[in-house]
């Protein structure tokens, strides 16, 4: 699980647009789904967070739980499910998946999927599964360590894994106020150790989808090397001539293919507040990034 960073300056904050205030969730065994689209909802225990704000993502096609303190998706997640290339009855795994975010926009997107997450803070584990339940999603998550998975996990492959890193190392800064949102964006387990534990869980030429800082590609390459190609580099552009600080990368578990560089996506209008026409389409109206 991990975070868009808060101290970028001069930029926006990239929260999803239209995101409406907090507001104080009922209790596990009353969330209720869509009026539209009613399901059976498995009874929870109540997640230990002091308090929770109902957040609209995808143009309130899909609403989440989320922490009021603590690790919060925004942007990354959504445009992380833009980009995988997920088809009706595939598997996939979010490895990372925190309150559901990624996992539950590409269910939005695509239907009849089999999602599993796997996450290491049972909070957030748990705090995904009522966010499932509401969306109507099926959804299984586990709960361990990247590295050590629990043994039902590593039983399986899957034709997808999408993942949000930890964007920060170990020794970047002081620790946050909140253990949560502290870990989620400071490693626990080397970058390159991360794409390894992903790529065990692909079946051979599934399709591994990434979000990271633009400066840790040559780890992600690195890690990559001999043993995934078709990759493709998708730089998320803050403002037109700005560099990129994001990226979102794709690659083909075994494959030979070639690398490419994709024209990428600028997220802000050169002047202004808001998204380009171009992101809006990916975050409120759930528009996948071109094949």
């Amino acid at each position: 699980m991990s975070a868009t960073p808060t101290d970028e300056a001069a930029e926006p904050a990239d929260e999803p647009p239209a995101a409406p205030a907090p507001a104080a969730p009922p209790p596990a065994e009353a969330v209720e789904a869509p009026a539209t689209e009613p399901v059976q909802i498995e009874r929870v225990q109540p997640e230990p967070f002091a308090a929770l704000s109902d957040d609209a993502f995808l143009g309130g096609r899909l609403r989440l739980w989320q922490p009021v303190e603590g690790y919060r998706a925004a942007t990354d997640p959504v445009l992380l499910a833009a980009a995988c290339p997920a088809r009706p009855g595939q598997s996939v795994l979010d490895l990372g998946a925190g309150a559901g975010a990624a996992a539950l926009c590409l269910h939005v997107r695509v239907p009849a999927l089999r999602l599993t997450g796997l996450e290491i803070q049972p909070s957030y584990a748990a705090l995904s599964r009522r966010n499932a339940a509401r969306a109507g999603a099926a959804w299984r998550v586990h709960e361990g360590d990247a590295l050590r998975p629990p043994s039902a996990l590593r039983a399986e492959t899957f034709d997808h894994v999408l993942t949000n890193p930890p964007f920060f190392a170990a020794d970047a800064g002081p620790p946050l106020d909140d253990p949560g949102r502290d870990r989620a964006h400071r490693e626990q387990v080397p970058l390159g150790d991360w794409i390894d534990a992903a790529l065990r869980r692909l079946k051979p030429f599934g399709a591994l989808t990434v979000i990271q800082r633009a400066e840790r590609v040559p780890e992600i390459l690195a890690a990559l090397a001999g043993r995934a190609g078709a990759i493709e580099l998708i730089p998320l552009w803050p403002r037109p001539g700005r560099p990129a600080k994001r990226v979102l990368l794709r690659a083909v578990k075994e494959s030979r293919g070639p690398f490419i560089l994709r024209a990428g996506l600028v997220l802000h209008p050169e002047a202004g507040e808001g998204f380009t026409p171009e992101a809006e389409a990916i975050l409120r109206d759930g528009a996948p990034f071109a094949p």
